[in-house]
C-alpha cells in the first residue's frame, strides 16, 4: 500500500471579538492567507477549496518568494515559498511578546513588526536582523503597521493609545503622531500608489491622509460606521476604499470625494461582525467574527458572490452519509458543516441546534441524528439541511457516544445507556463507569461501550428494551473508540496505551495474535473500510496507520498525516481507497499543555488516497 494527500479542506480564520485579524494577499494575486492558531492557511482566491497549510502565522513578502511568520513569543521566521520543503531562511526575535502585524518594504529588504511587551514595534533588515531605526513614541501596543510601497520609505503604525505613529527613514526615526482618533486605532494601510494612507478605529471613524507629509485630507463618512472599524483596503488603482466594521456591514467609498458608493449588509447576528477585509485584484474579501470569508459583489451589494464556510473551532465528531458522497463535521461551538467529498464545497446546517459541543452524529437515510453536551438528541432533515426540532429528546446527562440500529437510537451518557424510539425513552441501564464511546454491531445488534476510566470495553445484548452484559474486554489504558466492521464480524477498539485491538465479534476474543501497537502515543479513533478489510487508526502522535485484517502483520504508516497536530476522534474511512480525518493542535502556555485553548487549530480534513 502507498498513499498521497488528495486534498485539504481548510479551517476558517480564528477570530476574537473586538479585535481585527490579518487577511493578506500574495503579490501575484493568486492566493489569500490568514492564521488560525499556530498555522497559516493559504487559499487560492479563485478556488478557495485549493489550500495549503503552514505551521506558523504568516504574511507574504512583496517579492512573493518568502513567507514571514510571527508568534506570541516574539519569534519571527522567514520561510521559502518556492520549494516544496519551505526551507527556513532566517529566524529572529525582535522583541519578547506577541507579534500582531508584520509589513515588508517594497524591496523585500526591511520589515516592521508591531506589539510586543517591553517595546511596541521594531524595524530591521530581513536578511540579517540588524535594526534600521527605532519604532517608539507610542505608549500602548501597536495593532497595525504598514510600509509605504514607494520611495521615500515611510512607516505608519496604529496603536491602542488612539494614535497613528509616523516614521521616516531609513534609518527610521519617529516623526510625529496623529491624534484624530478618539479610540483604539485598529488598522492603518497605505494606498498601492503610495500617495495616501487610511486608518480605522474603535471610534467608528476612518481618516485619509497624504502620505507625503501625513496631513489629514479628511474623514470618511460622519462617521464611516456605527461600530468599530477593523479593516480598510484600497482598490488596486487607489481610487476606492473598502472598510469592514463591527456594525455588521462593509462599505465602499470614493477616495477623492470620501462619499459612500455602496453598503454591504452582512447579517444581523453577533457572528456577522466584520473583522478584516482584503482587496485583491477584482476580488473584495471580508472575514466575519464567525470566520466566514465573503466575496463581495459591487454590482449587487445585498448578495455576495460567494461565502466560504467551515469551522474555526475544534471538530469533535465526523460521519458520512450512507453513499459516502458527503462528510458531516460537528464542532465544539455546536455548528455542523456538510462537505462534498469530491469537490470540498461546503455549507452549514441551519436552524436551532445544540449551541455547544457535539459528541455524536449518525446519518440514517435522509436524517442526521446528533447529540451534544446540551444533553439533547436532535434531528436534521437532509432534504433541507436544517434542524427539524421534531422528536428532540432531553437525555438527562451528557452523551459520550451514539449509534443507531433500525429505528432505535442507543446513546451512552455519563450516567446510563439509553434506548430511544420515535423521540421517546423506552429503555435504560445505569452505569457504574464513565463511557467514552459506543458502537452497535450491524449484524447481531450487540452494543459495545468503551470505558474511559476502568480501561474496559463492555459488550451488551439488547433484549426488548433491556440490556444484559455479554462480555468485558480488558485494555491497558482508557478505551478511546470502538467500531464494528460493516460485515459485523469484528470489533476494533483503540486505547490510551497506544494500542488498536481487533476482536472477533463471534466470541469476543482476539481475532489474531499480532499486536497492533505501532503508534507512539494515545490512539484517538478507529474506522473501517466499507469492505471490512482495512482498519484505520488516528493518534495523538499525528500519524494515521492502516491495518490489514486479512494480513494482520501488514500495516501502512502515514507519518505526519496532520503535521504538528493530533488526529481527533473524527477520523474515518471514505471508501476502500480513501481516508478522511480531522485534527487539532494543542498549544502550550507558560509550560502547560492546554487541551482546548482559544487558539487551537481545527478542522483540516485531509483526504488520503491509499
Amino acid at each position: 500500500m502507498s498513499y498521497t494527500c488528495r486534498n485539504t479542506l481548510a479551517t476558517l480564520p480564528r477570530t476574537q471579538r473586538g479585535a481585527p485579524i490579518v487577511l493578506g494577499g500574495d503579490p501575484k494575486g493568486k492566493n489569500f492567507l490568514y492564521c488560525n492558531g499556530n498555522s497559516v492557511i493559504i487559499r487560492n482566491i479563485d478556488d478557495p477549496s485549493i489550500s495549503d497549510t503552514y505551521t506558523e502565522h504568516s504574511l507574504f513578502s512583496p517579492s512573493g518568494f518568502y513567507i514571514s511568520s510571527g508568534d506570541n513569543t516574539g519569534r519571527l521566521r522567514i520561510w521559502d515559498t518556492v520549494n516544496k520543503e519551505h526551507i527556513l531562511k532566517s529566524e529572529f526575535t525582535p522583541f519578547r511578546g506577541p507579534i500582531k502585524d508584520i509589513s515588508w518594504s517594497a524591496d523585500s529588504q526591511r520589515m516592521v513588526v508591531g506589539e510586543g511587551r517591553e517595546k511596541f514595534g521594531h524595524v530591521f533588515m530581513s536578511d540579517t536582523g540588524t535594526s534600521v531605526g527605532e519604532i517608539s513614541g507610542q505608549s500602548k501596543p501597536i495593532n497595525s503597521c504598514d510600509f509605504k510601497p514607494t520611495r521615500p520609505f515611510r512607516i505608519i503604525t496604529g496603536s491602542e493609545d488612539n494614535t497613528i505613529g509616523i516614521f521616516e527613514g531609513p534609518p527610521f526615526k519617529f516623526k510625529m503622531t496623529k491624534t484624530d482618533h478618539s479610540g483604539y486605532v485598529f488598522v492603518v494601510k497605505y494606498s498601492p500608489n503610495g500617495e495616501l494612507f487610511a486608518s480605522g478605529g474603535f471610534d467608528h471613524k476612518v481618516f485619509i491622509y497624504q502620505a507625503k507629509d501625513s496631513q489629514l485630507i479628511g474623514q470618511v463618512g460622519s462617521p464611516a460606521h456605527t461600530g468599530g472599524v477593523y479593516g480598510v483596503a484600497f482598490s488596486p488603482d487607489s481610487k476606492q476604499l473598502l472598510t469592514a466594521s463591527g456594525d455588521k456591514t462593509c462599505k465602499l467609498w470614493d477616495v477623492e470625494t470620501r462619499q459612500l458608493i455602496a453598503t454591504f449588509p452582512m447579517g444581523n447576528q453577533i457572528d456577522d461582525q466584520q473583522v478584516s477585509c482584503l482587496w485583491q485584484g477584482p476580488h473584495l474579501l471580508t472575514v466575519s467574527l464567525g470566520g466566514f470569508i465573503t466575496y463581495l459583489d459591487v454590482n449587487n451589494p445585498s448578495k455576495p458572490l460567494r461565502i466560504v464556510k467551515g469551522h474555526n473551532k475544534p471538530i469533535t465528531v465526523m460521519c458520512l452519509n450512507e453513499d459516502r458522497t458527503q462528510i458531516f463535521t460537528g464542532c465544539r461551538d455546536g455548528f455542523i458543516t456538510y462537505w462534498d467529498a469530491v469537490t470540498g464545497v461546503n455549507d452549514r446546517i441551519s436552524g436551532t441546534g445544540h449551541g455547544n459541543q457535539i459528541n455524536g452524529m449518525k446519518v440514517v437515510g435522509s436524517t442526521l441524528y446528533t447529540c451534544g453536551i446540551d444533553d439533547t438528541l436532535r434531528l436534521v432533515d437532509l432534504n433541507t439541511y436544517a434542524y427539524t426540532n421534531v422528536n428532540d429528546v432531553k437525555l438527562g446527562s451528557q452523551p459520550r457516544g451514539m449509534d443507531i440500529n433500525g429505528e432505535r437510537v442507543i446513546i451512552a451518557t455519563v450516567k446510563e445507556l439509553l434506548i430511544l424510539e420515535n423521540g421517546w425513552k423506552v429503555g435504560s441501564l445505569p452505569l457504574d463507569y464513565e463511557p467514552s464511546c459506543l458502537a452497535i454491531n450491524p449484524d447481531s445488534g450487540d452494543v459495545a461501550v468503551g470505558g474511559s476510566m476502568d480501561n474496559k470495553t463492555h459488550v451488551y445484548v439488547v433484549t426488548g428494551n433491556s440490556f444484559s452484559e455479554k462480555a468485558t474486554l480488558d485494555h491497558l489504558g482508557p478505551v478511546t473508540d470502538v467500531k464494528y466492521s460493516p460485515d459485523g464480524n469484528y470489533l476494533a477498539a483503540s486505547d490510551g496505551h497506544r494500542k488498536v485491538v481487533l476482536y472477533s465479534a463471534e466470541f469476543y476474543g482476539p481475532a489474531h495474535n499480532k499486536e497492533w501497537g505501532f503508534h507512539s502515543a494515545k490512539v484517538n479513533c478507529v474506522a473501517w473500510s466499507p469492505d471490512s478489510k482495512l482498519v484505520v487508526s488516528g493518534s495523538l502522535d499525528t500519524t494515521l496507520i492502516v491495518w490489514s485484517v486479512e494480513q494482520p502483520a501488514k500495516h501502512l504508516v502515514i507519518k505526519n498525516a496532520h503535521p504538528k497536530s493530533q488526529i481527533t476522534r473524527g477520523g474515518c474511512v471514505l471508501s476502500n481507497s480513501s481516508i478522511v480525518s480531522t485534527d487539532k493542535i494543542p498549544t502550550r502556555k507558560y509550560g502547560k499543555l492546554l487541551a482546548f485553548p482559544n487558539n487551537i487549530l481545527i478542522c483540516h480534513l485531509y483526504l488520503y488516497l491509499l
